[in-house]
């Protein structure tokens, strides 16, 4: 099956909603083995769902639509894929006595327009709303499956789990999966990774192999369809170890990980702490720690140091490194490692200075980041970076490439 996804409510449109519909069910479809080629999202308007329609009859055997099964006028998909069809709308009776049962049992008034939701597409399968009113329904035509659901996605995801899963799966010819496996690197770009692995791309068919990148890290996702999830997860294993044998020393996970979860990760498993002291960023790497469940076992605090008095009065950096060299500078940022690291007692200390923009400073360009680490015990030192991008991304990847550093040497 080709399957379309049709999201219906000009609340989507207008952003004041977020369609997690659409994200689900191709998951849902993608362990079933169905294609998922295109998402629409269209206004609640007649003839604009229609020709949404049109289109999506012209490229897909199963057209999901969510939203618009509502009592109120501008709920009108039963009512355009009715016309459309020439399929009349009928009473379910069943919906019908849960909806009455509902308004019985809360006290609330029973409005005409609340039977409404009980319609359904004469002669189609009639999926239960579990968790609210408006029935779903699927019906095929001329080789086309049409599936209508709830847009609410706490009645739409149990009724696709509960009764469309089983619906679609009867339907299909062959019962294939679709499995996926995104493998995440750092410190290396997009084009050059593809240079390593160009002869993958090239001869790739089944598993299918896709780079995406974005704020300093790239990503390949590896897709594999077979009869069964553990033909998929070897055929994914087969290009993975290639791929890592070639780009290896730039990995660092895989799937929904992040460089700042792993970074907690491998705190946690050798038993040390943590301090952070920032200045460009502004605390941001110290946010992103604490929204990590656990991270309170290995953070022991920080300091945020935007300011010459801050760093000299609170993390007493001394004035002879700030008039020698500058707070932009690699000396100013291992003294400030070291002093977090001492002043909090933790057993690794980071930190972050430099120039996010507008404006240069201390004669240094946009960009310029000074990032320290000092491990207990060991050799203190600083990475620089030459960044180019705006305030928000040198901030953003200013603490990327912290946990890169981190993460390296801790392995290492």
């Amino acid at each position: 099956m080709d399957a379309e996804i049709i999201a219906v409510g000009s609340e989507l449109l207008l952003g004041q909603i977020v369609n997690t519909n659409a994200k689900f069910l191709s998951q849902q479809f993608a362990e079933m083995g169905v294609n998922v080629f295109y998402h629409t999202v269209v206004g609640d308007n007649e003839s604009r769902l229609t020709l949404a329609l049109e289109t999506a009859e012209s490229r897909a055997n199963l057209i999901v639509f969510t939203g618009g099964l509502g009592p109120t006028k501008d709920d009108l998909t039963k009512e355009t894929i009715s016309s459309h069809l020439g399929r009349k709308l009928v009473s379910d009776e069943e919906a019908l006595d849960s909806i009455k049962a509902y308004f019985s049992k809360t006290g609330a008034e029973m409005t005409e327009n609340n039977k409404k939701q009980a319609l359904i597409l004469e002669g189609s399968e009639v999926l239960p709303n579990d968790h609210g009113m408006a029935p779903g329904m699927v019906t095929t035509i001329k080789g086309i499956t049409y599936m209508l659901l709830p847009g609410p996605p706490k009645e739409m995801e149990p009724m696709f789990l509960s009764y469309g899963f089983d619906s679609i799966m009867k339907k299909l010819e062959t019962h294939e999966r679709i499995e996926s496996k995104v493998l995440r690197f750092f410190g290396i770009g997009e084009s050059l990774l593809e240079t390593k692995i160009e002869d993958l791309l090239e001869k790739q068919a089944n598993p299918t192999i896709a780079p995406l990148a974005g704020d300093g890290e790239v990503t390949l996702r590896i897709t594999a369809k077979d009869s069964s999830r553990e033909k998929c997860e070897a055929m994914i294993a087969e290009v993975e170890t290639e791929i890592i044998s070639r780009v290896g020393e730039y990995y660092y996970g895989s799937n929904e990980t992040s460089l700042i979860k792993e970074l907690v990760k491998e705190l946690t498993v050798r038993n040390l702490t943590i301090a952070g002291a920032e200045s460009l960023t502004g605390g941001m790497f110290q946010e992103q720690l604490t929204s990590i469940p656990g991270a309170g076992k290995i953070f022991k605090g920080g300091i945020v140091s935007y300011t010459n008095d801050t760093k000299a009065n609170l993390l007493k950096i001394s004035d002879k490194t700030i008039d020698e060299y500058g707070v932009v500078s690699g000396q100013c940022a291992i003294e400030m490692a070291e002093n977090v690291r001492d002043l909090l007692d933790a057993d690794v200390g980071i930190s972050f200075t430099g120039v996010a923009g507008p404006d240069e400073q201390e004669g240094m360009p946009v960009g310029t980041v000074f990032i320290g680490m000092a491990f207990r015990n060991q050799e203190s030192k600083a990475e620089r970076l030459n960044l180019s991008g705006s305030r928000a991304q040198n901030r953003i990847r200013s603490v990327k490439y912290g946990c890169h550093y981190l993460l390296r040497q801790l392995i290492e």
